[in-house]
Order: C-alpha cells, then structure tokens, then sequence
C-alpha cells in the first residue's frame, strides 16, 4: 500500500514538473499569451461583478462566429495548434500534419492533432450567461478568435469535453499544478472582457490563486 502511494506520488510529481518544463519552454519560443500575475489576478477578481448567471434563451455557438481566418489559408485553430506544439509541419492548406502537443489540464501528449481541441478558458457558454449575450455578433467574434490574450489553448480533446461549459466551481484541471495558471487565465479574460461572476466561482478562483508559488 506505501509503495502504490509512493508510486503514485512519483508520477504526479513527475507530471507537474513535466508541464512546468514544458510551460516555460514554450513561452519562450512561442510567446504564448501569458495572463495577470497571481497578485494582479486578485485585484481584478476583486473588481468583477457577482452576479447571478444569465439565461441561456436564444443562446447559439453560431452566435460566436469561429474559427476565424488569419490569413495563408490558417484558421484560429491552426494557429493555436502551430503555437503550443513542439516541431509542427503543416500542409499547404495550413493543416497540422504531425508535432507534438502537450495538455496542460491531463498532462498527456499527443502526435495527433486530431486528437487535441482548442479550449475557450472562458466557455462561449459561460460567457453569454456571464454578459455577453448583450454583446454584438463582432464582439463575440473577436473573443470566440482571441490570440492575443489567454483565452485558446491546445488540450486534449477528452479533457475539453470534460469541462464542457462549467465554471471553475464545477471543472478544475485534472493537473492540479495547472491550476494557478488556469485561474489566472480565467480571471484575466473575465476583467478583459467585463464579463460577471457568480460567487461559486469566485470563491474558486481564490482557492486556485492559493496555488500559486
């Protein structure tokens, strides 16, 4: 029984330090979008709106326009894939063709990018309960397609389906050394956005910060 424990302790160890590497590497070769620090992530928590959710009448991911084009024949999604992966050959249509990628919510690779979904952080589902059901078509647009800030990310596709529409409250990343990461994300994109939160998810959100080192 220890030494399952051990073993078990062992690779969770080995899978943080896995996405840690991988983190940094990318962020330095990729310029991937990097959100708040964990002390400007409390400030701006502290200043959205709690609200109770919206409702989902007349709701549509159509009414999210994506993937969007950028331009060569790439759409968002080729991008983010040609970002977060490692050594990614694309066909003259802009498709990646083979790489690898690293989830950073399950920790597990892939050589397939088949096998991999672009995540909103911020579910188009939770933002329209959260404020953007007042928003125009381009504005939703822009967020469905957002490169800049850390709304897109490349993760395994099991992991995306997993967290569906749900708020922190209900989905945190398997990776639990993602979560810092996550929550910063998240807020960054809530304050960027002026979308509300309800208090469940604030409450978890603080919860995640406390990760951070």
């Amino acid at each position: 029984m220890i030494r399952t424990s051990a073993r078990r302790i062992a690779a969770g160890l080995a899978a943080s330090l896995s996405v840690t590497a991988w983190t940094a590497t990318a962020a330095s070769a990729r310029e991937l979008p990097e959100p708040s620090s964990a002390a400007k992530a409390r400030t701006e928590l502290s200043g959205l709106t709690v609200a109770a959710p919206h409702p989902m009448t007349g709701y549509s991911r159509a009414k999210f326009p994506h993937w969007a084009q950028q331009g060569a024949d790439c759409d968002t999604r080729e991008v983010v894939l040609k970002r977060d992966g490692r050594n990614v050959a694309q066909d003259a249509k802009c498709r990646a063709v083979s790489g690898t990628w690293l989830s950073v919510y399950d920790g597990k690779t892939f050589t397939s990018a088949s096998q991999l979904d672009i995540d909103h952080v911020v579910p188009l589902a939770n933002a329209w309960r959260s404020g953007a059901d007042t928003w125009t078509t381009p504005h939703r647009r822009e967020f469905a397609n957002d490169l800049v800030h850390p709304q897109l990310v490349a993760v395994s596709a099991a992991s995306n389906r997993s967290k569906g529409d749900q708020s922190p409250d209900q989905w945190k990343p398997p990776l639990r050394s993602f979560w810092c990461t996550y929550s910063r994300a998240w807020i960054d994109i809530k304050h960027l956005y002026r979308l509300n939160v309800t208090a469940a998810e604030r409450s978890s959100l603080t919860e995640m910060l406390d990760t951070c080192r």
